[in-house]
Formats: C-alpha cells, sequence, structure tokens
C-alpha cells in the first residue's frame, strides 16, 4: 500500500521548494519507487527538481473533449496520455495535472483520469502531492485520502490563520487525512510569541520552524534546481530533521 504526503500551502510560502525537498529526503532514505505529483494550476514542481514536462493531465482532459482518434476507445486514449504525461527520472516519476477544467463537461474524463491514476499510484511506495491551497484535487482526481498532510505557513499570524482555513477546507471536503501538519517557513531569529500563540489556539500541529536561507534564494535567482542544494544549508538542515519526526514510526 503507498503513503501518501500532501502538500498545501498559499503562494509564496515554499511549498513547491518543500515538497522538493521531502521527495530529496525521502529518496535518500531508500523509499522507493515514489511518484511525485503536481497538482498545483501554476505548476513548477519539475523546476524545482530539475525535469522536462511535455505534456500534462490537463492536456489529456482538454484531448477527450475536443475527440478521441478514430479507432481508439475512451479508455484507451486516456491511458496513453497518462503514460504520455509522466516523466520518469532515475529515482522518481513525475505527473502534471496542468491547468483546471474549462467550459463544457468534463465528467467522464475526470472520471477517466481518477481511474487510471489511482491504479498508476498502486505501483509507487510514496506518493508526494504538490497542491493548490485548496485540497479538492485530493477528493476529486488523484487519490482520496493522505497519509501525512503538511500546511506551509510564512512566520505571520495572518500565515498561520491561512494554514488554519486549509486544514479546515480539508476538513469540510471530508477528505481522508491520517495526520495534518503546519511548517512554519523563513523564520528569522526564532518564532515570535505572537504567531506560537495564534498556532495554539488554531489547534494546528506544529511540526517545526526552517530558518531564512540565502542559499534558496539564490538558488530560485539563478534558476537552478532546489534539489541540488548542498546538504549542510540551514534549510535542508532543519527540514531533515523535521522530516525524520514525520515518518518515524510509519510502515515504510
Amino acid at each position: 500500500m503507498s503513503m501518501t504526503i500532501a502538500m498545501a500551502g498559499k503562494g509564496g510560502t515554499g511549498k513547491t521548494t518543500i515538497a522538493g525537498l521531502f521527495i530529496r529526503f525521502l529518496l535518500k532514505r531508500g523509499l522507493k519507487p515514489l511518484l511525485a505529483v503536481d497538482a498545483d494550476s501554476n505548476a513548477n514542481l519539475n523546476e524545482v527538481l530539475g525535469v522536462k514536462v511535455r505534456a500534462t493531465l490537463g492536456d489529456a482532459r482538454e484531448g477527450m473533449k475536443s475527440g478521441v482518434p478514430t479507432g481508439m476507445t475512451r479508455d484507451l486514449y486516456m491511458e496513453y496520455k497518462i503514460e504520455e504525461a509522466l516523466v520518469e527520472s532515475k529515482d522518481y516519476d513525475l505527473i502534471v495535472m496542468g491547468r483546471p477544467e474549462g467550459a463544457g463537461c468534463y465528467c467522464h474524463a475526470n472520471t477517466l483520469l481518477s481511474k487510471y491514476m489511482e491504479r498508476l499510484c498502486d505501483n509507487y511506495k510514496v506518493i508526494v502531492m504538490d497542491n493548490e491551497a485548496g485540497m479538492e484535487h485530493i477528493s476529486r482526481l488523484v487519490v482520496r485520502k493522505a497519509d501525512i498532510m503538511l500546511i506551509i505557513s510564512d512566520p505571520t499570524q495572518r500565515g498561520i490563520q491561512a494554514a488554519k482555513r486549509i486544514r479546515d477546507l480539508v476538513r469540510e471536503l471530508k477528505v481522508d487525512v491520517a495526520r495534518e501538519y503546519v511548517i512554519v517557513n523563513r523564520v528569522k531569529d526564532g518564532l515570535p510569541a505572537a504567531v506560537k500563540d495564534v498556532v495554539e489556539e488554531s489547534g494546528l500541529d506544529l511540526a517545526g520552524c526552517v530558518p531564512e536561507d540565502e542559499m534558496i534564494c539564490s538558488y530560485d535567482t539563478e534558476g537552478r534546481p532546489t534539489m541540488e542544494l548542498p546538504k549542510d544549508t540551514p534549510a535542508i538542515v532543519a527540514l531533515n530533521e523535521i522530516f525524520e519526526g514525520l515518518i518515524e514510526g510509519l510502515r515504510l
């Protein structure tokens, strides 16, 4: 059975960077095969990982709407398009959901996507999903549950309140999430007491804090994959400690 880790957080919190670094951590622990799923409509997990994407599941939906090629069933077409969208690397695979649905009915296309994605996910030991702030993709298309959900926040009261709203949305959608945590990113000189109070009041489980790291900013500016960051940078050291705590006791 696969273990699913779902990432969430408002824009600009470093959610995708942390997703990529969690993938790096899991691979170094030998947790393979691993599937990375970019379920953010503003897809850029591939840039963090340093791989190119040729096709997305959004392309498959559009193709289904415009018409399946003559002589090919819808099932066969969808299976082919998912295989086309799968980016295979040495240690992991990546699939990108792409843009959300446009005008028109996508019900049948989404049903087929869900069917074949669940079949695909069964082939992996670990699935790491990078999501938008909302978690609709989990309940609607890709997988229907998550073992761990990580909500990434900035070190502000508003950031924590946004994280709480995401957590509440997940519960409202009745997504099957076993464990929920918040990671506060880009912290300078410790987490302010007022922010700690908001974390406690929100009922969020704080997994840890990640310090501001100029090396990450430098890699982002230069367009270099953050997967290649040196292992002794402050953010990597802090994240690895957090990740160790998260997977401790899990059967992997």
